[in-house]
């Protein structure tokens, strides 16, 4: 299964650069890259056993480049290193990173996106890579959507394999899937040319049988990010309210702990 899965990745990135010079010129025109850093501070996070408080950096990056549509992040927990964080313990993880690139399948037949309804195809990709024994590998399709009013929505829909899990019984084995959608929508603007804005994003994996639920793991699980911020060329100050379900697929009140209910982000922002 392993070496399915590798095969499959390897496939895909040779058909990604096999176009990406047929496609270069028509996408260069998009081309965008955007860099920033971004102090948090959690409160009442519910990542599971008792990580709910801590102040982080997040290093938060993204853009387009020829067909490769990119998002990412690196977080870098207990960045003060403080005894009030709930980092802040022998064996728990230093940092957490997230990878989601993206490849345009109309950019690899030198289309552009549309005004229509669907903007975008793409064969979507994610990682999710913890310093300690976490790694997973996602891929599947995506598009972008053009909502009336609202703008445009970004919906994926991956298989999930399991690389490394802390050692569960689901490692080296494709397990359930996740269904994802992300959003920016400015709504307030200022004569200054700052700005407020509602983003976020909805996370509903489900499907997961590889691991038996009796031993606290739930089938499905959703993360759903609100933020509002304001926004000005060089800085953003924000506040975010989570709602989990069973994160990271572990049943809430179990062995893992709290990992259901609401939490709380603050964040200063440092735009390069």
């Amino acid at each position: 299964m392993r070496a399915g899965l590798q095969r499959l990745i390897f496939i895909l990135l040779l058909l990604a650069s096999g176009v990406v010079f047929a496609a270069e010129a028509e996408q260069k025109n998009v081309d965008t890259k955007w860099f920033q850093f971004n102090l948090m501070r959690s409160i009442d996070n519910k990542i599971p056993f008792g990580n709910q408080q801590d102040t982080y950096l997040e290093m938060e990056f993204g853009g387009r480049s020829g067909i490769i549509d990119l998002y990412g992040y690196l977080d870098i927990f207990d960045i003060f290193d403080s005894s009030d964080s709930d980092r802040h313990r022998p064996q728990s993880d230093n940092f957490f990173v997230k990878l989601a690139p993206r490849f345009s399948i109309d950019g690899m037949m030198s289309q552009g996106p549309r005004d229509t309804f669907f903007r975008e195809f793409y064969i979507a990709t994610l990682f999710n890579i913890g310093d300690q024994a976490l790694f997973e590998q996602f891929v599947g399709l995506g598009t972008d959507l053009n909502i009336p009013v609202w703008g445009r929505l970004s919906v994926n829909l991956m298989a999930r394999y399991v690389r490394e899990n802390y050692g569960a019984d689901n490692e080296r084995q494709w397990d359930g899937y996740i269904l994802s959608t992300n959003w920016f929508r400015p709504f307030v603007f200022f004569e200054n040319g700052s700005f407020i804005s509602y983003q976020g994003y909805l996370e509903h994996r489900f499907a997961a049988y590889a691991i038996d639920d009796s031993v606290d793991r739930s089938h499905s699980a959703t993360e759903w990010f609100n933020g509002f911020y304001w926004h000005s060329e060089r800085y953003a100050v924000g506040y975010g309210v989570k709602l989990y379900q069973d994160m990271a697929l572990l049943k809430n009140d179990g062995f893992a702990g709290e990992t259901s209910g609401v939490g709380h982000y603050l964040s200063l922002t440092y735009k390069f």
